[in-house]
């Protein structure tokens, strides 16, 4: 049987300057939004450890504190695939408890949530090569079904890594700990050498249809490139604040530090629902780092005011000239973001106490705004929920129905043949599904369908005329009756066999 896709006809998938000649004969097959919240209120002044007294005019802090030219260097100076060997699909092994079933894709779409949730459900399974400047490796994420609990997960491999200390590994184990909305939560992490090389896998939740805030905001990777990059509102911006604030709390709180709060390392997973993706990975790749857990979390403030900043210019590189990147935040948001975005990006100043408590305190008031959005959006799901439990209940009253009518098994049966009880549950189908006008036209009336079926499932005491197709038995029967009927022809189809022999 032939492949449904080969990796050098999924180009859009495919990093730029990566050669995929060597990729021939991988190949692959697959098997199988939220509606928007209230918008977010504007930010209100009020007195608090961000205001303009603190706020310092020019910031000296590192831009881009990840060496990427060394990391480079480390490559051989070239692009990150250009030198590697020729890719083999893996093959799973045992001692493995996640069974690779295929390839991960993160895209997106604008469509209703209902066909959203569809979509997700019947992704395809691909691969997205991941660059090597944060890690220092390259990357790849899958798609994987666990074979203990059959739940979908993703995995993040490092390809290349050795591991030399046993405990760097281990420090994963503090992070599964780390329980929260605003954080993807981490599962394990191992090496294998299933991918004919030294690997490091991390296991993490699965979000289909999601895609990072640099797809988003920024034009990143080829599928993207070219697009009008917009404005981000600033109701938008504080949202993501919030929800990041929320994240690193949790982290913070534990111990730890994220140290990937970069645009291609959150996640956008709904309508401005974000969540911090890829933690504790640099905390096994640079397990030897002297630098303490307090730096680390205060480098994570600083990195979350440029995160601010870059994606209030829509531009990946505006943190090269930080002066001329703040001017353009400052005419374009207000006084109360531009002070809250300084304070972070003077993280590293010890000229007073800096943490993130100090900084959700600051904005404590767009942290009701974001919480009266949560509580509108969770109405709004609660209302499709019951629309979706109304659908399940005419569905299993269909079932019934069809599972009863016309069984050629019961033919000689009298109670389930033409002269039996169970003739005007046939007869109701044909009321209810079969109608035609004086002409003899199908009348197609989703209304008295509806009607019809809702009637029978509360069993109303309102009677009907069924009359047969030949016109020669007419019965007048309730709703109450017919429902009766329904459940004990069901029933009777439960118990052990009664086919007459």
């Amino acid at each position: 049987m032939s492949p449904d896709w080969s990796v050098a006809e999924v180009q859009e998938f495919v990093p730029q300057a990566f050669d995929t000649s060597h990729l021939a004969s991988l190949q692959g097959n697959g098997n199988g939004s939220v509606p928007a919240a209230s918008p977010f209120d504007p930010f209100v002044t009020a007195p608090n450890p961000l205001s303009a007294a603190s706020a310092v005019s020019s910031v000296q802090a590192n831009a881009f504190p990840h060496d990427t030219a060394a990391a480079a260097a480390a490559l051989g100076g070239a692009a990150f695939f250009a030198g590697q060997s020729g890719f083999q699909q893996p093959v799973p092994i045992a001692k493995i408890p996640w069974a690779i079933s295929g390839m991960f894709m993160i895209f997106s779409s604008q469509m209703n949530s209902e066909r959203n949730y569809r979509k997700k459900q019947q992704l395809r399974y691909k691969f997205y090569p991941k660059n090597a400047a944060i890690f220092g490796f390259p990357s790849w994420v899958y798609k994987a079904q666990s074979s203990k609990d059959g739940n979908f997960y993703a995995l993040r491999r490092l390809e290349g890594f050795r591991l030399t200390n046993e405990k760097a590994i281990r420090s994963v184990q503090a992070w599964k700990r780390v329980c929260n909305g605003s954080v993807v939560t981490v599962h394990d992490a191992f090496t294998s050498r299933s991918f004919q090389d030294s690997s490091l896998i991390f296991v993490t939740d699965y979000h289909p249809l999601s895609k990072t805030l640099a797809e988003q905001h920024l034009g990143s990777g080829a599928r993207f490139q070219g697009r009008h990059n917009a404005h981000i509102p600033e109701q938008v911006l504080w949202g993501y604040m919030t929800q990041i604030a929320n994240g690193l709390k949790a982290i913070h709180s534990n111990g730890l530090a994220a140290r990937v709060i970069e645009p291609s390392k959150i996640l956008l997973t709904g309508r401005n629902r974000i969540r911090i993706n890829a933690c504790a990975i640099l905390d096994v790749v640079q397990y030897d780092s002297q630098r303490s857990v307090g730096d680390l979390q205060r480098q994570d403030l600083v990195n979350f005011g440029q995160l601010i900043v870059t994606l209030g210019a829509n531009s990946p590189n505006v943190m090269h000239n930080p002066t001329k990147a703040m001017e353009h935040f400052t005419r374009a948001y207000s006084p109360q973001l531009k002070n809250s975005v300084f304070w972070l990006l003077n993280g590293m100043q010890k000229d007073q106490d800096r943490n993130i408590d100090i900084f959700i305190t600051g904005i404590s008031s767009q942290l009701m705004s974001t919480f009266d959005s949560a509580l509108h959006l969770d109405d709004e799901l609660t209302s499709d929920l019951s629309r979706e439990l109304e659908n399940g209940r005419l569905v299993r009253l269909l079932t019934k129905l069809n599972l009863v009518n016309e069984r050629p098994e019961y033919e000689h049966d009298r109670q389930w043949s033409e002269n039996g009880e169970r003739y005007f549950l046939k007869i109701f189908r044909d009321y209810v599904f079969h109608q035609v006008d004086a002409q003899g036209d199908p009348v197609v009336d989703m209304g008295h369908v509806l009607t019809c079926l809702n009637k029978l499932d509360a069993g109303t005491d309102e009677k009907i005329a069924l009359v047969s197709r030949d016109e020669q038995s007419c019965f007048i029967v309730s709703y109450k009756e017919l429902k009766k009927a329904l459940e004990s022809s069901f029933q009777a189809l439960l118990k052990p066999s009664r086919r007459l022999h």
